[in-house]
């Protein structure tokens, strides 16, 4: 294994893991807010006494799907940030796990969550 980040730069990185962390698990509520607790009728915005056409039912039900997709999506990138601060308290952190080699601080500013350097990653979707 080769070298690892001083106890500063891993202190920036937490910094920046977490106020990600926090962006997201914000994103998270308002879209969870805003598509579980509306009721059809509020989500259409419709306050007249009529039925729905089916049209209008399955367009909000698809979009409440898809909301409820990218929730999911963004809690699964909190349990990777959650990873990432793992493997900051493990010593762990930002090590390629395929070739061991240090991963660039440009590529963990962009994605503090990352797992592979870049060339190993570029190697994995290729495939």
């Amino acid at each position: 294994m080769k070298k690892k980040f001083n106890k500063k730069d891993l202190g920036d990185f937490k910094k920046l893991i977490l106020k990600k962390k926090d962006e997201l698990l914000d994103e998270i509520k308002h879209m969870s807010e805003d598509t579980l607790k509306k009721s059809q009728k509020d989500a259409s915005g419709d306050i007249s006494g009529y039925t729905f056409h089916m049209a209008d039912v399955a367009t909000d039900t698809y979009d409440r799907e898809f909301s409820l997709g990218l929730v999911s999506n963004e809690r699964d990138a909190v349990y990777e940030l959650d990873d990432a601060l793992k493997k900051i308290e493990e010593g762990t952190f930002g090590i390629c796990e395929s070739c061991k080699s240090l991963i660039t601080k440009t590529r963990l500013r962009a994605v503090p969550h990352a797992r592979l350097c870049l060339k190993c990653q570029e190697r994995k979707e290729k495939k």
